[in-house]
């Protein structure tokens, strides 16, 4: 089924962020009059909300986000079924077994991804090829190159952000395994965090000079 002009408009919120229907339509290649409909549509439906930026000259910039319905649109992967689950394995087994839980599916992780980046040639093909791995995963996953030769791994969706919200050990997890499977070629740091309010998660990966 061919996706709809709103559900284009939802997803470019969702992995650009709020956005005038002046620059939705121009990704859209529609008119800003049909953008604006869709968007108003949308609002009913209580899937996007909008604010007004006065401006220096002439009426306020309208921009438009996801409401908490239009992140909803975005689910978590079996987030209910993993957060009773977290909570068991905490019962039952203490904090001590959950981190353990913790550390053998980050030792998963982590081997599968040396797999599949085995045959990358240098950090921006590792970084690009992580990205594409986590977007297959849910993440909503891009790589920038940014203007000082660092890359940008953005993660506009974040699949078990209910199970990492109970569960804070997973983030900690997730940035490890960036930071080894990149290896010492790299120096990785989380920007931007879901749990702590961002919009994205967001990792600024910089080259590291080797030392002959």
């Amino acid at each position: 089924m061919a996706e709809s002009s709103e559900q284009r408009i939802l997803y470019l919120l969702k992995s650009r962020g709020p956005q005038s229907a002046a620059e939705l339509a121009r990704q859209l290649a529609m008119s800003s009059v049909g953008a604006r409909k869709h968007l108003h549509n949308l609002l009913e439906q209580d899937l996007v909300t909008y604010a007004d930026q006065p401006a220096k000259v002439g009426r306020p910039k309208r921009t438009w986000a996801l409401s908490d319905a239009g992140h909803a649109r975005f689910p978590d992967r079996h987030s209910d079924l993993t957060v009773e689950l977290i909570g068991a394995v905490r019962e039952v087994f203490g904090d001590d077994g959950l981190d353990r839980l913790i550390d053998a599916r980050e030792r998963d992780t982590l081997a599968s991804y040396r797999v599949e980046l085995a045959d990358c040639a240098d950090l921006g093909q590792r970084v690009r090829r992580l990205a594409s791995l986590r977007r297959r995963e849910g993440y909503m996953a891009e790589a920038r190159r940014q203007g000082d030769g660092s890359y940008l791994l953005v993660e506009n969706h974040c699949p078990v952000c209910a199970a990492a919200a109970v569960c804070q050990g997973l983030c900690r997890s997730e940035l490890d395994v960036f930071r080894r499977v990149l290896g010492r070629a790299a120096k990785v740091s989380r920007e931007d965090h879901i749990l702590a309010g961002a919009r994205r998660c967001a990792y600024r990966i910089e080259p590291v000079e080797r030392r002959r």
